[in-house]
């Protein structure tokens, strides 16, 4: 599939919020539902849009299929990353784009980024158990699982840690 990746844009919030908040909902990744508090932070992308860096995919026709926030060292939006380290989150895919490689080019994207950024020798991220394809995604770009740094955002819940080596460039 033909898609850009470009920086959200006002008019993306509100569809990129909703493909967002579908994503966690349709996968049952939310503890209480549509009642989860989580779910207004994952539609909150004007405030991650004016906090941390948001990107989308977009396919030919402009139409966002989904989209990433990247948090660079230091980012509010950073949950496990080291002062070295950058790391993204909320990773999503409306369901009609799965698997036409949208959340690849995002992952990919936010790789770029981190390679870009000088000093930064590692990208980060923290996924849920059940999230098994993004799993096998970040495992084929590289990505080590880290368990030590596994963590708990709330009771019951346990996240996934994955870290990729940026490597200087050659």
């Amino acid at each position: 599939m033909d898609m850009t990746i470009r920086p959200v844009e006002p008019a993306d919030y509100a569809l990129l919020g909703e493909i967002t908040a579908e994503a966690y909902l349709g996968d049952g990744l939310l503890d209480f539902g549509i009642g989860d508090p989580y779910l207004e932070k994952l539609r909150d992308v004007p405030r991650r849009a004016a906090e941390a860096e948001v990107l989308v995919a977009a396919d030919a026709r402009g139409r966002v299929l989904g989209g990433v926030t990247y948090a660079p060292p230091g980012n509010p939006w950073a949950d496990i990353a080291a002062a070295d380290e950058a790391e993204f989150r909320m990773l999503a895919v409306s369901r009609e784009a799965r698997g036409a490689g949208a959340g690849e080019a995002l992952v990919r994207a936010c790789i770029d980024r981190a390679r870009a950024t000088p000093g930064v020798t590692g990208l980060v991220l923290s996924t849920q158990p059940a999230m098994h394809g993004a799993h096998r995604l970040y495992q084929r770009l590289g990505f080590v699982r880290t368990p030590e740094r596994d963590w708990d955002p709330i009771d019951d819940l346990r996240l996934l840690a994955y870290r990729l080596e940026l490597l200087p460039p050659a």
